[in-house]
């Protein structure tokens, strides 16, 4: 079979990359042919003779929200030359006006707008103006793309519900395929602390996230932090222009907080500390959370993020993002009780097992092989008709 895969990257070191990335390894392992149309992809896809590269370099225009108009139409401008040569067309999200087979869902642009931590209502300035214009004309594009799609895949039931709720895709068309995680690399096990950076014979617990915003709600973890004395915390995370340093300062926190910043080995770090710790308040399904439980780790995480669904209340806890006497609460129980953090822990390791990368790859060219194979999708792929295509490209 013959697969084309439209997204910007096709990477290890990106959530939605490393999806694809995994994809991709599968397809060619059971002998299928895949063309990559992207802005980067892994060298060592490239290097794959059952694999081709469409390169839109898109780098020299300004703004993310200009490149991916760029992308968007300089794609659909290729794949309407060149769709009849595939079997199935898979994309991700709005990231291409033209109408795909199977279109995969990492982010719901429309309830994310609607959230009230979006940033443009945090941020009453141009920044948040640019984001409120990104967010509306990607929630207007991407229902376009949901709803001619034949089939969906959303990574978490989160997503697989706003996908029903806000964008009108309906639930029969929808199949769930959570993120993965590489059980090789995050493991559970014992690194040295000082070798690290990190505070010595400390219960130490760690958040990893973007920490420029409110979204991965580090505010209530240093609130909550405030009533359990005993413990200390890592962060990861760039602190270039975040609100937080300070914030722990002032909450009295500075010998208690270590701001590590944007660090390479995460898989090292988690096996260095107790548990982890990211109430988000908005997120589609993050790999952080998959790669904690991996490492044996106990998680506390929040309602609002996709993917809480795999942790068990014998692996961590799930709470309402927002309150800091429920999150103090959790995070006291698991500084006191080493016994349960080991149990959960194991438990939580159990479940990352099952839910490997390999797995997950296996689960979408299963879903791919099923739909060409499918008289019913084959009769009905998406190949537009050429007035139909000019439509599409003079609308991109």
């Amino acid at each position: 079979m013959n697969f084309c895969i439209v997204t910007p990257y096709v990477i290890k070191g990106d959530g939605q990359g490393r999806v694809n990335y995994e994809i991709v390894w599968e397809a060619i392992r059971r002998g299928h042919e895949v063309t990559l149309v992207a802005r980067k992809v892994a060298p060592e896809l490239q290097e794959q003779g059952l694999v081709k590269f469409i390169n839109f370099d898109v780098e020299k225009f300004p703004t993310a929200l200009i490149k991916e108009m760029m992308f968007s139409s300089q794609s659909a401008a290729w794949l309407y030359k060149h769709r009849q040569e595939f079997d199935l067309v898979q994309i991700c999200g709005a990231v291409t006006s033209f109408p795909a087979d199977v279109n995969t869902s990492h982010f719901v642009h429309t309830s994310w707008r609607r959230s009230h931590v979006h940033t443009a209502r945090m941020n009453k300035n141009f920044y948040g103006l640019y984001h409120w214009l990104y967010s509306t004309l990607n929630a207007y594009w991407e229902k376009q793309a949901y709803q001619k799609a034949k089939i969906s895949v959303a990574v978490s039931n989160k997503v697989k519900q706003e996908l029903i709720n806000d964008v009108n895709i309906k639930p029969e068309k929808i199949h769930v395929i959570h993120n993965g995680v590489d059980v090789n690399e995050f493991f559970p096990g014992v690194s040295d602390r000082q070798q690290l950076g990190l505070p010595v014979e400390k219960n130490l617990a760690l958040f990893a996230g973007d920490i420029r915003t409110n979204r991965k709600n580090l505010d209530t973890v240093l609130k909550a932090i405030v009533k359990v004395p005993s413990l200390h915390l890592v962060v990861l995370g760039d602190t270039s222009d975040s609100p937080y340093p300070k914030m722990a300062e002032n909450l009295g926190l500075s010998d208690r907080v270590y701001f590590a910043g944007f660090r390479r080995d995460v898989a090292e770090i988690m096996r260095a500390v107790d548990f982890f710790v990211l109430p988000s308040r908005y997120e589609a399904c993050t790999l952080v959370l998959l790669e904690a439980m991996a490492s044996g780790l106990p998680v506390i995480t929040a309602e609002s993020a996709g993917g809480a669904e795999l942790v068990t209340p014998e692996s961590g806890f799930v709470l309402a993002s927002d309150n800091v006497n429920a999150l103090a609460t959790a995070l006291n129980t698991l500084t006191l009780d080493s016994e349960l953090r080991t149990k959960m822990g194991e438990t939580a390791r159990i479940v990352a097992e099952q839910n490997t990368w390999v797995s997950k790859a296996e689960h979408y060219i299963n879903l791919f092989e099923k739909f060409v194979n499918d008289e019913h999708y084959r009769n009905c792929r998406n190949i537009s008709s050429p007035v139909e295509q000019r439509a599409i490209l003079k609308g991109a």
